[in-house]
């Protein structure tokens, strides 16, 4: 995660916060997965759970900018 809370665009104020994705009846957490992404013919991606990683994503309160971040796992 960047240390400074700092806009890159316009110098606003950063907070944090997620981006949610939904489907199925569920809001979930976006993450982010190495490529290259394998395909399953039947499942959709073939996704292995060490490898899922959740985002975090920092908006702008002036000009509505979003960064995101998969940050290090421990």
């Amino acid at each position: 995660m960047p240390s400074s809370t700092e806009c890159p665009k316009c110098q606003g104020k950063m907070s944090d916060g997620v981006i949610v994705d939904a489907g199925h009846g569920q809001s979930i957490i976006s993450h982010w997965l190495p490529a290259p992404i394998k395909v399953s013919r039947w499942w959709g991606l073939k996704v292995r759970k060490k490898d899922v990683i959740p985002t975090v994503t920092l908006r702008c309160t002036r000009c509505g900018f979003l960064e995101s971040y998969a940050p290090p796992t421990p």
